[in-house]
């Protein structure tokens, strides 16, 4: 491509033709020779006499010029000009384009694929096959070099992953090259082991540069919980001093997602690693489920919480009081010691503890229980509670569950115990055996000094086998467990305290405790504390930070948790064990940040990159201007502007200017006009807020959604309006577009006046807080926050998601997704009535039977649906086909909407059921 300056031209070769301008200014300014001067004297009688029709003698200057200047505006313009053109890089041969596509480029992957784009763009037009790859999910190069524009098409489906390139999956591609290529690398900057082997290997194949933002990488680790304090630890790529918001996301008693708290981040200069203190009551910290940094939309900046930050509550009861003096032999001594650091323990009678309804009740040789005690307790262990018992004197001495299983046992008991190296005992103290891969137990270490010289022992059954989940050396019974619903009861057959065995004295104890999920640490669990346990992912990541289902995942084995890298098949979210939830997160506490160096052979870019822009239509309009503009001054010259002439050509004139000034249609009608229009027309209407960018993408996308009303369905909406919630009246127009943003004025107590009386006369209000590309419903944004402040005053029903057999999904089109500019799927609506049930035949419920006064999404709907005066539309949505489709979408959820505000529940009628079942294919 040839560029002078910021102007670069596809096809350059067409200027040549502008050498030929000075020769063409030769030609128009010569005239005649000079005719030979001669005195006649009849000249004498035309003196005084003036000639109405007067002709210059020559071409002016001036016109000359303008038509110099639109020649020259044709010839450039055939050239194809070029604003800010991409730069040219060397070479023909193919060019791959490499994305690293980590959770680090989630944060600007939108400027990543602009700059793909151009590169892309610039193939296009040099020629070259084009390749492009994501490193976190490489396709062999065997045969994915293509056109350059078969790669545009595919770009919207590139998406970036919540891990970093495997090593085994990138030599497995590095084997896959082969042939010479250039590569352009889109780096997201962070060092990695295999960066240098992948270079080279590049470097072997043709010329390698690389292109990398300059923001900061910034990773959220997850919190630890010590001394009472939630400890929030930051790691970034940087230097400047930086501060950055974490907020607490989580539950509100109502179940709506809310920031729970927030705290400041700050990063000093030069520094890579930043720490704050968070204290939280412990109700408040156990409704946590993550922490995220604020506006950085990265799977990174995301840390999810799990059952290792709730503090569980205990209950423990014994059978005997504590003797003064005498704490050792206590039988909640160790117990309590065991868990008091990472539980809380809950003291009170049983009817009060089972009121607080804690996760554990243990009761340490308590042999019976009264029968309402008794009544309540398997109550609330069906409910899942975790009902823990240990052995001792008392219970060895009673009847509990001999003949018959006791309820709140998990075994039948012999009569009185076994007693093993004592005085009066042939044998000696019996070890632990090994545990069972059935165990929860299962792969924890047992120490050799761990003996048992006591114990209840289990009545022979044939359900025994498998309640066994730990035993002694020579085959008895350990620890028994049944389940029961939801909870489980379990039973150490040994003391709680010394007595009977050293186990309370060892470490293994409190991991036994902490495998039957009594008790939560805050440090990350060790690949020896998960080995031999199976995790259920629920819910994952994806690279910009969002949850979604794990769907068909599958299970990962406990030890791989903590041990493998993160990948296609183990990826960061929330997984389910037996009795408790792991959350993975993409940052780990052993993570390292560090900038890559690259060598001074390879040239590092900016992702910035200037759009370009054509100026062959502009040019080539200017062109078309300046002859209209030539003609009626060469009517000026040659005097034919005047006399009787003069109007047809002055007409002309007006007419040539009119089609190059037209701007499209007329601007809408005065409020007052619009008020009696609405009276016999549809007019649709949208709430000002003062920012004059807002408002007018506002009017433009109701006038592109009128217009699809007038195509598509019988109705023929007038021209939108815009309201002043202050002055205007609102009565008169079924429905009221608001869009929200944080800056706008708090309505006046007559304006909710008015608002409330409209809502409850039939009136819907759309509110669009237009940022569901970063944020969720809810307050998790400052539109969000400014919309709860403005609707705290408005008479609004209780809301719910939209359900799938809402009204919304079949008034005109049969849709279930509602998107905008943006894609999102929490869209809220008024919620339907308790008793709202499902006919038998019938595809849908009968729901309330009016109009929802209030729809609230985030998707930006008037900016998909704007028009400008020329009927073209004004805002991108999203990438090519899909892109369009979503537009699509956009514009269909709009005419449903309109349909809905004028005709009700008029689809939920019965009459319509067969042609609905039919196109739903039932």
């Amino acid at each position: 491509m040839f560029a002078i300056g910021p102007i670069g031209f596809t096809a350059p070769w067409l200027l040549v033709p502008l050498i030929a301008l000075p020769i063409l200014w030769l030609i128009l300014r010569a005239v005649p020779p000079a005719p030979v001067r001669r005195l006649f004297p009849g000249v004498a009688l035309l003196l005084g006499l003036q000639d109405e029709d007067q002709q210059s003698d020559k071409t002016p200057w001036w016109l000359l010029l303008l038509r110099i200047l639109a020649v020259a505006a044709v010839i450039v313009g055939f050239a194809g000009p070029i604003l800010n053109p991409t730069k040219d890089t060397a070479g023909t041969g193919p060019v791959l384009i490499v994305m690293d596509g980590t959770w680090a480029d989630a944060r600007n992957w939108s400027q990543r694929l602009d700059r793909v784009d151009a590169l892309l763009r610039e193939a296009a037009r040099e020629g070259r096959p084009a390749a492009v790859t994501v490193l976190t999910n490489p396709a062999p190069l065997d045969s994915t070099f293509q056109a350059a524009d078969v790669w545009l098409s595919r770009l919207p489906s590139l998406t970036p992953h919540p891990w970093e390139p495997d090593a085994q999956t990138i030599e497995a591609w590095l084997d896959s090259l082969s042939g010479d290529f250039d590569t352009v690398w889109l780096s997201d900057g962070l060092d990695r082991p295999n960066r240098t082997r992948v270079l080279e290997a590049l470097e072997a194949r043709g010329s390698v540069s690389v292109l990398q933002a300059g923001t900061a990488t910034l990773a959220l680790l997850p919190p630890q919980f010590e001394d009472g304090v939630l400890n929030i630890e930051g790691r970034r790529v940087g230097q400047g001093a930086a501060t950055y918001t974490v907020e607490a996301h989580g539950l509100d008693p109502a179940g709506i997602e809310r920031v729970l708290s927030t705290v400041d981040l700050s990063f000093e200069a030069q520094e890579t690693d930043a720490k704050v203190a968070l204290s939280l009551p412990a109700e408040l910290r156990n409704r946590i489920s993550r922490f995220e940094l604020r506006g950085i939309r990265s799977a990174g900046a995301i840390s999810l919480t799990d059952d290792s930050l709730r503090r569980r509550e205990i209950a423990l009861f014994a059978g005997r009081e504590d003797r003064e003096g005498l704490e050792l032999l206590s039988p909640l001594h160790y117990l309590s010691q065991a868990l008091a650091e990472n539980a809380d323990l809950v003291d009170g009678s049983f009817g009060d503890i089972l009121l607080a309804n804690p996760d554990v009740i243990i009761l340490a040789d308590v042999a019976k229980v009264g029968p309402d005690e008794e009544l309540g307790l398997l109550e609330w262990v069906a409910k899942g509670g975790l009902l823990l018992r240990f052995a001792g004197p008392r219970l060895a001495a009673s009847d509990v569950s001999r003949t018959v299983e006791d309820p709140l046992m998990p075994v039948r008991l012999r009569s009185g115990g076994r007693t093993v190296g004592g005085a009066m005992s042939w044998g000696t103290p019996k070890t632990l055996s090994a545990f069972d891969p059935d165990s929860p137990f299962f792969g924890l270490t047992i120490p050799e000094d761990v003996t048992v010289s006591a114990q209840v022992m289990a009545q022979p059954d044939p359900n025994l086998a498998e309640r066994v989940i730990a035993g002694l050396a020579d085959g008895t019974p350990l620890v028994t467990r049944k389940k029961l619903d939801a909870g489980q009861i379990v039973l150490m057959h040994v003391t709680a305290n010394a007595e009977w065995s050293s186990l309370p004295l060892s470490g293994l104890f409190v991991q036994m405790l902490d495998r039957l999920a009594i008790s939560s640490t805050p440090s990350q669990p060790e690949a020896q504390d998960l080995t031999g346990t199976q995790w259920t992912p629920v819910q994952v990541l994806d690279a910009f930070g969002a949850l979604r289902p794990a769907d068909t995942l599958r299970g990962v084995a406990g030890e791989d948790l903590v041990t493998q890298p993160l990948g296609a098949d183990q990826q960061p979210g929330l997984y389910d064990g037996e009795d408790r939830r792991l959350a993975l997160n993409v940052a780990r506490p052993d993570m390292q940040l560090g900038p890559q160096v690259w060598p001074s052979s390879v040239s590092v870019e900016g992702l910035s990159v200037v759009a370009e822009t054509a100026l062959k239509g502009w040019l080539l309009f200017a062109a078309l201007a300046l002859f209209a503009v030539d003609a009626i001054a060469s009517l000026f010259v040659g005097g034919r502007l005047t006399g009787a002439r003069a109007k047809a050509s002055s007409g002309v004139a007006i007419m040539v200017l009119a089609s190059l000034a037209y701007g499209g249609p007329a601007e809408a009608q005065t409020n007052d006009d619009a008020y009696l229009t609405a009276t016999s027309e549809v007019v649709l209407a949208h709430v000002l807020t003062g920012d004059a960018t807002i408002d007018q993408t506002t009017r433009a996308g109701l006038v592109g959604l009128s217009d699809t009303l007038f195509r598509r369905t019988s109705i023929e909406p007038a021209n939108p309006i815009s309201i002043d919630l202050e002055r205007d009246e609102i009565s008169l127009f079924p429905f009221l577009y608001w869009p929200i943003t944080p800056d706008q004025a708090t309505p006046s107590a007559a304006a909710y006046a008015k608002l409330n009386r409209y809502l409850r006369t039939g009136g819907m209000i759309l509110f669009d807080t237009r940022d569901a590309d970063t944020a969720r419903f809810g307050a998790s944004s400052p539109n969000g926050r400014k919309l709860q402040a403005l609707a705290a005053s408005l008479d609004i029903p209780p809301i719910e998601p939209i359900p799938g057999d809402h009204v919304l999904t079949r008034t005109f089109y049969l849709l279930q997704d509602f998107p905008g500019r943006f894609a999102s799927r929490e869209v809220w609506v008024e919620a339907a009535p308790p008793d709202a049930e499902q006919a038998e035949g019938m595809p849908f419920r009968n729901l309330n039977d009016g109009v929802t006064p209030v729809v609230i999404g985030g998707n930006d709907w008037a900016a998909a649906w704007a028009v400008d005066n020329a009927g073209n539309r004004m805002f991108p949505v999203g990438r090519g086909y899909n892109g369009e489709r979503q537009r699509e979408i956009a514009l269909r959820f709009g005419v449903n909407l309109i349909m809905h505000v004028l005709t009700g529940n008029y689809k939920s009628d019965q009459v319509h059921v067969p042609a609905l079942l039919d196109r739903l294919g039932q």
